[in-house]
């Protein structure tokens, strides 16, 4: 996934396919980044996509 066109859509619906988007949410909004990444290994995101989730909520620029 390109980091510059990422914009998380793919990541929401893999996780709302598994029945976890709110809990994701929730890590989200919490800054819990370890939970978040957890959350996004069940739901089978590659890893090049969790590191730029991560990398993103760790900066917390407020675009995630």
């Amino acid at each position: 996934m390109d980091e510059g066109a990422f914009e998380g859509t793919t990541v929401l619906e893999r996780l709302a396919e598994v029945g976890r988007l709110d809990d994701f949410m929730e890590a989200v909004d919490d800054d819990d980044v370890g939970r978040a990444v957890a959350l996004m290994r069940r739901a089978g995101i590659d890893d090049r996509t969790i590191a730029i989730v991560a990398r993103k909520m760790e900066s917390g620029d407020g675009e995630h």
